[in-house]
C-alpha cells in the first residue's frame, strides 16, 4: 500500500521566459476542445428537404460565434488589451470567408450528411494546410483558424465550452495551448500565472500575459501530462523555469525573490513625483504610449511627462462601420482633457500589415508590411484620413495635442498629409470651430528611407519619433515574429544604431551647420539645410525604449524623449538619475564604432550602473 504521506518529487521543467515575475499558486490544467484523436461525430444522412434547415443550423452557429469573440474583444478592450482584441479581428474575417462556408454548403448538399460532420471534415482539411506553411508566423496564426472553426463546431453540437472566467481562486494555467477568446475573459485575481506547450515570445498567451503583467511561461514541453490540478507550482517568468511540487526550501527561496521584487516596485514608486535628469543635469522626457482613454490615469500614475504614442487603429477596429468625427474628437479630447498641460501626440491610422478592419476592405497581400498600409492607405482614403484630421484638430482646442503620420517613406508623404491638415483647417475656419492653429506635426521615422532623408523631412515637421519595432525589421530585412529569424532582429546592430545616431544628428542640428556627406574623402552629397536654427526633438517609441540597457544607449545616442508602456516609465526614471549624460554619450560614439552586436552589449553592460533590478535577465 502507498505511503501518502511521501512527498512528490520536485520536477523542474524549462520553456521560453514570456512575461517577467515570479509566482506561487496551485495548477489549473485547461483542457477546452475535445481531443483530436477520437473526436466522433455523430453522422446521419439528410433528405433533400432538410439541406436548407441544415444550412441555417451553420448560419445560427456562425452567428452565435461571432457574438462571442465580440464579446471576448470587449473583455480584453475593458482589461487595457486593446491590442490583444485586435488579433480576435482574425477570426472575425474568418467566419466572414466565403469560400470555405461555400465549400461546406456545396458538400452538405452533395453528400447529404448532416451539417455538423461536414463542417468538422472541411473544417480540418484547412487547419492542415495552415499547419503546414514552412512561415512559423502563419502556422502561429493557424491557431486562430483552429479556434475560431472549433467555437463553430461547439455552436453546431451544443458543447459547453469551459471558460477561465468561471475561476475563483488564485490558479497558475496550465495548457496546450490559450487562444485569445479562452484569456479573454479571465480575472488577473484569480489567473495569477500562465504555462503552455506551446508558443513563443510572439504568441497569443505571451501576448496577453505581457499586457496583464501576468508571469508566464510558454514552450514547456509536456507539462499538461505532468501537472495535474491543485499541483503546487513556482512559475518563473524571467529564467523560463517551471517548478512542480517545489521543496519547503525552494518555496522559502522564491517567496524571497517574490518580496525582493515588491520592495523594488516600492523604490521605483517613490521617483514617480522626482525629475528625469541625469547626474549632470541633463532632462530626458519619459512618455507613455497608449491605446485608450482610460490607460490615461494608468500612465499618469507612473510618472508620465505626457503621451508620446496614442494609437489611433482602436476607433477603427471591432466595428460594423467607420467612426464619425464626433466620435474621433471626444476620444481625442478626453485624452487631452485628462492629461492637461501635458503634451498628447496623437499617430494617424496605422491600418494594414497585421491591423485590418473588415470595412474598408483592405485587399490581402503577399507582402502587408511592405504593402498598402499607414500613411500609404491615408493618402489615397483621403475621406477616411481627413475625418480624422478634423477630430485631431478640434481636439487640439481642448490641449497639448500633436500630431504624427505613421510610416513615412518619403518627403512627398510628409508634404501631402500637411496639405491636408491645411484644407481640414480651412473647412473648420469656415465652420467656427474651434482649433489650435499652430499645432504641432511629426514624422515617424521607420522605415530606412526616412532616416536618411530625415533632412528633406525635417523641413515640414516639427518633431521626430523613430518606431524602432518596425526600423530593425525593414533595415535587417528580418520578420520580427518569425521564430526561424528571431535571433537576427538585433536592436544593436550597428545599421540600426547608425540610422537612429543620424536621425538625432540631423534633427539637433542649427541653421549654421552645413555637413557633407563623404565618400572616400569626396563630398557624396549635401544635408539639407534649415531655414530657421530650430532644433526639433527626437523621441523613441517602440519597446526598445523599455529596456533599461538600450535606454542608456538611446540616451547617449542624442535621444530627447523615451515613449514606453506605463510600467516600464519608472525603471528609466530610475536609470536615468543614476547615469551621467556625457559619460553615456561617449560609450554610445563607442558603440558607433564597434564591430558587432555582443561588444556593443558588453561594453554598455561594464559601464551601466549596477542598481537593483536595473538590468533584468531579460535585458542581458
Amino acid at each position: 500500500m502507498q505511503d501518502m504521506n511521501i512527498r512528490p518529487q520536485e520536477r523542474i521543467f524549462r520553456g521560453v521566459a514570456s512575461s517577467d515575475g515570479v509566482v506561487i499558486a496551485k495548477a489549473y490544467v485547461f483542457a477546452p476542445w475535445p481531443g483530436e484523436d477520437g473526436f466522433r461525430l455523430p453522422e446521419r444522412a439528410i433528405r433533400e428537404d432538410e439541406v436548407a434547415g441544415e444550412l441555417r443550423r451553420l448560419s445560427d452557429a456562425i452567428a452565435r460565434t461571432r457574438q462571442q469573440i465580440q464579446q471576448a474583444q470587449r473583455d480584453l478592450v475593458g482589461k487595457g488589451a486593446t491590442r490583444q482584441a485586435r488579433i480576435l479581428d482574425v477570426q472575425l474575417l474568418t467566419l466572414d470567408d466565403q469560400t470555405f462556408l461555400n465549400e461546406v454548403a456545396a458538400h452538405v448538399r452533395a453528400e447529404k450528411r448532416n451539417v455538423d460532420v461536414v463542417f468538422y471534415n472541411v473544417a480540418r482539411k484547412y487547419v492542415m494546410a495552415f499547419s503546414e506553411i514552412s512561415d512559423d508566423y502563419m502556422r502561429e496564426r493557424a491557431a486562430d483558424v483552429r479556434d475560431v472553426l472549433r467555437r463553430v463546431l461547439h455552436n453546431l453540437i451544443g458543447y459547453e465550452h469551459p471558460s477561465l472566467a468561471e475561476l475563483d481562486e488564485r490558479v497558475v494555467v496550465v495548457a496546450h495551448d490559450l487562444s485569445p477568446s479562452d484569456t479573454a475573459g479571465m480575472h488577473r485575481e484569480h489567473v495569477v500565472g500562465m504555462v503552455t506547450e506551446t508558443g513563443g515570445p510572439t504568441s497569443h498567451t505571451s501576448i496577453m500575459a505581457r499586457a496583464l503583467r501576468i508571469p508566464s511561461v510558454v514552450g514547456v514541453a509536456s507539462v499538461t501530462e505532468a501537472v495535474h490540478d491543485g499541483d503546487p507550482l513556482i512559475v518563473d517568468g524571467q529564467t523560463g523555469v517551471i517548478i512542480i511540487h517545489p521543496t519547503p526550501e525552494r518555496i522559502a527561496e522564491y517567496e524571497r525573490k517574490i518580496e525582493e521584487g515588491m520592495k523594488y516596485q516600492a523604490l521605483l514608486d517613490t521617483l514617480r513625483d522626482l525629475p528625469a535628469e541625469t547626474k549632470d543635469g541633463h532632462a530626458v522626457r519619459l512618455l507613455a504610449n497608449i491605446e485608450l482613454p482610460d490607460e490615461v490615469p494608468i500612465a499618469l500614475a507612473h510618472g508620465a511627462e505626457g503621451i508620446g504614442l496614442y494609437r489611433t487603429e482602436f476607433f477603427f477596429m471591432n466595428r460594423e462601420g467607420l467612426p464619425t468625427e464626433d466620435e474621433q474628437f471626444e476620444a481625442y479630447a478626453a485624452v487631452a482633457r485628462q492629461c492637461g498641460g501635458k503634451s498628447v501626440v496623437i499617430r494617424t491610422l496605422d491600418l494594414g500589415g497585421d491591423k485590418f478592419v473588415s470595412s474598408l476592405k483592405i485587399p490581402r497581400e503577399m507582402n502587408p508590411f511592405l504593402g498598402w498600409r499607414a500613411i500609404r492607405l491615408c493618402l489615397e482614403r483621403t475621406d477616411i484620413f481627413k475625418t480624422q484630421l478634423r477630430a485631431i484638430l478640434r481636439a487640439s482646442a481642448e490641449g497639448n495635442v500633436r500630431v504624427m503620420f505613421p510610416m513615412v517613406s518619403t518627403v512627398q508623404e510628409v508634404i501631402s498629409a500637411r496639405e491636408l491638415i491645411d484644407e481640414a483647417m480651412e473647412e473648420l475656419r469656415a465652420e467656427g470651430k474651434a482649433f489650435n492653429e499652430n499645432i504641432e506635426v511629426g514624422a515617424m521615422i521607420e522605415i530606412p528611407s526616412a532616416a536618411l532623408t530625415a533632412d528633406q523631412i525635417a523641413l515640414h515637421v516639427d518633431f521626430f519619433s523613430i518606431g524602432t519595432n518596425d526600423l530593425i525589421q525593414y533595415t535587417l530585412a528580418v520578420d520580427r515574429v518569425n521564430e526561424k529569424t528571431a535571433h537576427l532582429y538585433d536592436p544593436l546592430n550597428l545599421a540600426v544604431l547608425r540610422l537612429m545616431a543620424t536621425v538625432a544628428h540631423i534633427a539637433h542640428r542649427g541653421d549654421t551647420q552645413t555637413d557633407d556627406v563623404l565618400l572616400a574623402g569626396e563630398p557624396l552629397f549635401r544635408l539639407r539645410r534649415r531655414t530657421s536654427p530650430k532644433r526639433i526633438p527626437v523621441a523613441v517609441c517602440g519597446e526598445v525604449a523599455g529596456n533599461p540597457l538600450l535606454a542608456y544607449l538611446l540616451v547617449g545616442l542624442g535621444i530627447d524623449e523615451l515613449s514606453t508602456a506605463a510600467p516600464a516609465i519608472s525603471r528609466n526614471k530610475q536609470l536615468v538619475r543614476a547615469i551621467s549624460h556625457e559619460e553615456a554619450r561617449a560609450i554610445a560614439l563607442q558603440a558607433l564604432q564597434m564591430d558587432n552586436s555582443q561588444e556593443v552589449r558588453a561594453l554598455i553592460v561594464r559601464h551601466l550602473p549596477r542598481l537593483e533590478k536595473v538590468i533584468t535577465p531579460a535585458a542581458q
